[in-house]
């Protein structure tokens, strides 16, 4: 008697067209998922090294109808001299006061308290952003 055999001895042949298959999917699926990983960690570095100078608001308090005393949180190298601008707005949401602060601190963290003139009562104020001073040359 003679057994009669459904498929190709296993091993004998090399791999099969799908195991071809899998084996080039892992390895474009590992080359996309490390380019991916580059891209993502160098927008992240780029972010990150971009922002040279930033702040917090931590609190603020109005003070009258005409100024706002803004306590602020601000990071920088400490050879930097840091420029904040600050805004505030009334009820309607019109603004009432803005200003620019300078911190030239040889530290790279500042907690300052700052007067904000306003030309109206304040009800909200708004970090608009920060940036390194323009060096005098």
């Amino acid at each position: 008697m003679s057994a009669v055999r459904e498929g190709l001895p296993e091993g004998r042949y090399g791999r099969s067209a799908d195991e071809r298959a899998d084996r080039k999917l892992k390895i474009i699926g590992s080359a996309l998922g490390a380019v991916l990983l580059g891209v993502v960690g160098w927008i992240g570095w780029d972010y990150v090294a971009g922002q040279s100078v930033s702040a917090e608001v931590i609190k603020f308090q109005v003070i009258s109808d005409t100024e706002v005393k803004v306590h602020l949180e601000v990071r920088k190298e400490s050879s930097v001299t840091g420029v904040c601008s600050l805004s505030s707005q009334d009820k309607e949401h019109a603004e009432v006061g803005r200003a620019d602060f300078t911190f030239a601190q040889a530290s790279s963290r500042v907690d300052e308290l700052v007067t904000l003139k306003t030309t109206g009562r304040a009800a909200m104020i708004e970090l608009v952003g920060c940036r390194p001073a323009p060096s005098a040359h």
